[in-house]
């Protein structure tokens, strides 16, 4: 009759059993601390794919918790990997949070609208933008409850509206001004509607929300100083 008793190594083991490997310190192991089929023979995930999964995973998850209710490990559990690889990345939560808030808000050219209708151009780009992009919502409410929070997105907005300015502006050493004047208008309209759910601010309409703040971003970017 053949033997089927396993083949041992000298030290008494069955020879084909995998080495045991040692669990990380972090503590309470989450739901999901690995990739789904993950294993001893898994083949690895490039870097680039780990970090896409794990920024789509912050995202969504500090736009649903915030900036303070957000963790690395929930965060984690949702990119489907071990935590420690987030903190490799990133190495806390401020450095995963600067990462995933890099936002393009996608400003058209600008340069060939007809000058006395940018304003009301750039308040419907960014009513589309807001109501296509639930990052955005979800970087308002971080950047209302958080100081890092609030920083990204006044460099973002910065950054990427100053180009407009310098194309239209009458008066360069003002950009700063107009720029934080445009901001404001567009800013207080996006908390009072997407954040706050103000009922007034939800019950327009974006062709009544353009008539409205149109105007008054058309005169910050080209009207001369009060």
């Amino acid at each position: 009759m053949a033997d089927h008793t396993p083949a041992t190594s000298s030290s008494g083991t069955a020879a084909d059993s995998p080495p045991p490997t040692p669990d990380l310190a972090l503590g309470a192991p989450p739901v999901a601390a690995e990739a789904p089929n993950a294993g001893l023979h898994a083949r690895p995930r490039r870097s680039d794919a780990t970090r896409a999964a794990i920024l789509a995973a912050a995202r969504d998850r500090f736009a649903a918790d915030g900036y303070e209710r957000a963790t690395i490990r929930a965060i984690a559990r949702d990119a489907g990997i071990d935590p420690s690889m987030v903190m490799r990345y990133y190495g806390n939560k401020e450095g995963l949070f600067a990462a995933a808030s890099e936002i393009d808000l996608r400003i058209p050219d600008l340069t060939q609208v007809p000058r006395e209708e940018i304003g009301a151009r750039l308040v419907r780009h960014f009513i589309e933008r807001w109501e296509g992009d639930e990052t955005l919502t979800g970087m308002m409410r971080v950047g209302v409850t958080n100081a890092a929070g609030a920083e990204r997105m006044r460099g973002i907005f910065a950054d990427q509206i100053r180009p407009v300015l310098d194309a239209v502006c009458p008066a360069p050493e003002e950009a700063s001004t107009r720029a934080a004047l445009i901001e404001s208008q567009i800013l207080g309209m996006a908390l009072c509607r997407y954040v706050l759910h103000m009922p007034p601010a939800v019950a327009l309409g974006r062709d009544e929300i353009v008539a409205w703040l149109g105007p008054t971003v058309q005169r910050y970017l080209t009207a001369d100083r009060p």
